[in-house]
């Protein structure tokens, strides 16, 4: 993993460079577009900060990054230049974080985490259905009970079957004979093709999965699935912490990632990122995207152009070394805090590797969880669960405060 790190100058060169590649409707003769620059009322261009603020001034130009950028087709000519650093960030993302090979992944930046996760789901629909003439009743998604929410919705939405499986309530591990039973019992019922979701860090509780002991079993057993990993909160921190970690490219049961640049990254929300090995974005085309230039592969369809330039100026202006020092301070931090916990009897869970720690709630008043923003596992009983994530405006100071308040709930 290594890519170098620029200075803020170089930066901004290389996004002022791509502007000048886009279409200008100030300058240019644009009839056929149906968009424009932001409202000058409100977005004004001329701005003194804007010289030195690369994202605002491609938020203002509003390039459209509609389509997927990294497949060998014309896209949309008019923001050429933005979408070549698109298809480099989906490049870097995917090769040298996730340790693709070379020009072997496909990609774009999503609207979230949710929606690359409904586009993995979509695409393994699709393909089951057009390659295994699959019926939708004979495919299901399979995840933990810990697994992000739109797991559901994606099933929902695509009108495909939910297996749910139990997690051990300490571990967070998925419960291995509760996976073999709702599998063949799904069998029986004639489901026949799986989109297995493995975790890069859950949201509640930053637990990872066992992926070689699932994928074991749909190996030993023949069973037709794909492998998406939603590693919308873990992806930029796991790989930067763990050295051993499967969770790449290099692992050939993976098939697809989700990342999620506004977590970690602390970039604007709206940037997720999909990626995928190449020859799987077909089943996501859209032929009726006539007017569309390359046609159309995404769930959403038109999309900021200044979120790619976003994602794309945090891991150059930090580099792959920044990162990794940063990401470990964090996972540190939380450690240094787990600690303190053990030492005072407070029964939690953490991933050493995730910045993440989850606190059981027996522990935590009401009046502790609402004056330190702590949240719980549901809203609507009695929390099991409150959960503390150590970001970057997460001071030693807060939490030294937070153990002192808590040793007097005792």
């Amino acid at each position: 993993m290594y890519w170098e790190k620029l200075s803020h100058d170089e930066i901004t060169a290389r996004i002022d460079a791509a502007l000048a590649e886009n279409l200008n409707y100030k300058t240019k003769k644009v009839l056929g577009v149906p968009a424009s620059y932001l409202d000058e009322e409100q977005f004004y261009d001329d701005a003194p900060f804007l010289e030195d603020s690369p994202f605002m001034k491609t938020l203002i130009a509003n390039p459209n990054h509609i389509g997927c950028h990294t497949l060998n087709e014309d896209s949309e000519p008019f923001f050429k230049g933005t979408q070549k650093i698109e298809v480099e960030l989906i490049k870097l993302c995917a090769e040298e974080i996730l340790g693709g090979e070379n020009d072997a992944q496909d990609g774009y930046v999503a609207s979230g985490g949710t929606e690359a996760n409904i586009q993995a789901l979509w695409i393994y629909r699709n393909y089951f259905i057009k390659e295994y003439k699959a019926n939708v009743d004979e495919i299901a998604v399979v995840y933990s009970q810990d697994s992000h929410y739109s797991m559901p919705k994606g099933a929902n939405l695509l009108n495909i079957s939910s297996i749910v499986i139990q997690v051990e309530d300490n571990s967070r591990m998925i419960v291995q004979a509760d996976l073999e039973q709702r599998i063949a019992l799904a069998a029986k019922k004639g489901i026949n093709y799986f989109i297995v979701i493995m975790n890069m860090s859950t949201t509640m509780f930053g637990s990872v999965d066992d992926m070689k002991r699932v994928t074991d079993f749909f190996e030993s057993n023949k069973l037709n699935y794909k492998v998406h990993v939603d590693g919308a909160f873990g992806g930029f921190i796991y790989p930067f912490t763990n050295d051993k970690s499967t969770y790449s490219f290099t692992n050939n049961r993976i098939n697809s990632f989700t990342l999620d640049g506004h977590k970690m990254l602390q970039t604007p929300y709206g940037t997720g990122i999909f990626i995928i090995r190449k020859g799987y974005m077909k089943y996501a085309l859209t032929e009726e995207a006539n007017y569309v230039q390359g046609k159309d592969y995404t769930i959403c369809g038109s999309r900021s152009g200044a979120n790619a330039i976003s994602v794309w100026m945090m891991l150059k202006t930090h580099g792959s070394d920044g990162l990794k020092v940063k990401m470990r301070n964090l996972a540190d931090k939380a450690s240094l805090l787990c600690k303190k916990l053990e030492k005072m009897g407070v029964a939690y869970y953490h991933n050493p590797f995730i910045n993440i720690i989850t606190i059981r709630g027996k522990f935590i008043s009401p009046q502790l969880a609402k004056k330190y923003s702590l949240v719980p596992n549901v809203h609507d009983a009695t929390p099991d669960w409150y959960k503390i994530v150590v970001m970057d405006h997460v001071k030693q100071g807060v939490l030294d405060n937070f153990i002192i308040d808590l040793k007097s709930n005792f």
